[in-house]
């Protein structure tokens, strides 16, 4: 069988990062808008995003600069806030096994929608090439997080904003994407799992351990919610909600 060529893998990952290029391009403004209103020039948000490239840190990393915190302390800050993405890591190390020389980029820019689409990537619609099409999602996904950074930092420099309200827009794509995860992957018991997790966490610990807990929690219940899926799996009943 004959490999796709390289335009049509490049097609392909466009097609499948649409839900990503519609968030990214206005979270990725918002992100370049509030940078631009605390004061810093505009090609810091490029720079932040190709390096960097961690949509939550960089908003994070804007009040944390704003606020005159340490190197240190900004460095823990962000060390506990992309925790999260340890478990994504480890996730996708089958995933990534194989994908050679692509694999140390995949591993840089796995963001968490990228993650997400990742994770749930069907072999249909990756086809035979399917670390290079991996490559294009990430690769797409970062593009299209720095154009939107770079739009939003270059208008906030020459154009007054109202910027009230405008840090939420990470949290809807955040919804959104789980939204069409649950619709594609049609389980939702594990995003039910992960929800509950996070209620918990933010009513009954303090705000700057909240989001670990979360995780270790979620964590550990679909651990178990996966072995009486086994479980199920062995005595014939294998569905799973």
């Amino acid at each position: 069988m004959k490999h796709p060529g390289r335009p049509a893998v490049f097609t392909a990952a466009f097609k499948y990062s649409i839900p990503v290029l519609l968030g990214y391009l206005a979270i990725g403004v918002a992100f370049g808008l509030l940078l631009a209103d605390a004061g810093y020039p505009w090609w810091l948000s490029p720079v932040m995003s190709v390096v960097m490239f961690a949509g939550a840190g960089q908003y994070i990393a804007v009040g944390l600069f704003a606020a005159g915190t340490s190197l240190w302390e900004a460095c823990l800050v962000q060390l506990v806030v992309n925790a999260r993405h340890m478990a994504y890591g480890l996730t996708m190390l089958k995933r990534f096994k194989k994908a050679g020389i692509y694999k140390y980029y995949l591993i840089f820019a796995l963001s968490d929608e990228t993650f997400a689409l990742l994770s749930s990537l069907p072999d249909e619609e990756a086809g035979p090439d399917r670390e290079r099409f991996m490559f294009f999602v990430a690769l797409l996904d970062h593009c299209y997080w720095i154009a939107g950074s770079v739009i939003g930092a270059v208008a906030g420099s020459l154009i007054p904003f109202n910027m009230e309200g405008i840090g939420f827009a990470l949290t809807a794509l955040f919804i959104v994407l789980m939204i069409e995860q649950i619709l594609r992957v049609k389980r939702p018991g594990i995003f039910i799992i992960s929800a509950g997790a996070a209620v918990l966490a933010v009513f009954l610990l303090p705000g700057r351990v909240s989001l670990l807990s979360a995780m270790t929690l979620s964590l550990a219940l679909a651990g178990l919610r996966f072995r009486l899926y086994r479980s199920r799996l062995r005595s014939g009943r294998t569905t799973l909600n």
